[in-house]
């Protein structure tokens, strides 16, 4: 098969390999909250959404199968979407999350800075009275943010580039993120 007979990767596709790869639910909700986190931020700067989508599903696609070893995190990924023509882009990116690759695109700028914020738009909900995203607001979320006890896992670094590498404030960012996440609250158990 030469590389211009080789398919174009599709959603249905990448849930296969997620279904292969992944077991925990919560790693796979966590991929459809990047997902939407991604497609909305696609939306935003004019880029494909299906493209960043998928960058956003298979991102930690083999975190357990590599168990969480970030030194070969990404690269069982990587290898399975070289089969598809058209994922040079999303590899990248993704090897990019994990300082494998230069993070030079806006996408994979825009999914290191979304990875850790859907965590903690997560854990907000959680902490929520409802417990559900719908009645999360940008400022509860920023007062979270604040707060280093607080979902320490998300790194607020790493969330903060939303402003330095995509010149997006973060209480927008934010903002882009819960209105994404909401979207897929019922996927999302939320």
């Amino acid at each position: 098969m030469t590389f211009d007979e080789r398919p174009i990767l599709t959603r249905e596709e990448a849930l296969k390999i997620l279904d292969e790869l992944i077991k925990s639910p919560n790693i796979k909700k966590h991929l459809l909250a990047v997902e939407a986190f991604m497609r909305r931020l696609a939306r935003h700067f004019g880029e494909d959404e299906a493209e960043w989508g998928l960058t956003g599903l298979l991102h930690d696609a083999d975190y357990e199968v590599t168990e969480k070893d970030l030194s070969r995190h990404t690269e069982i990924t990587a290898e399975r979407l070289r089969q598809y023509a058209g994922t040079e882009r999303i590899i990248r990116a993704i090897l990019a999350h994990n300082h494998k690759a230069p993070m030079d695109t806006t996408m994979a700028k825009a999914l290191y800075a979304c990875d850790n914020l859907t965590g903690l738009i997560v854990a907000c909900a959680l902490v929520h009275p409802e417990k559900r995203l719908e009645p999360l607001t940008v400022d509860f979320i920023l007062r979270r943010f604040k707060e280093k006890s607080f979902a320490r896992g998300a790194s607020r670094e790493e969330i903060l580039t939303c402003e330095s590498n995509l010149g997006i404030p973060l209480p927008e960012f934010i903002g882009l993120g819960l209105e994404a996440m909401k979207g897929v609250a019922a996927e999302l158990g939320l």
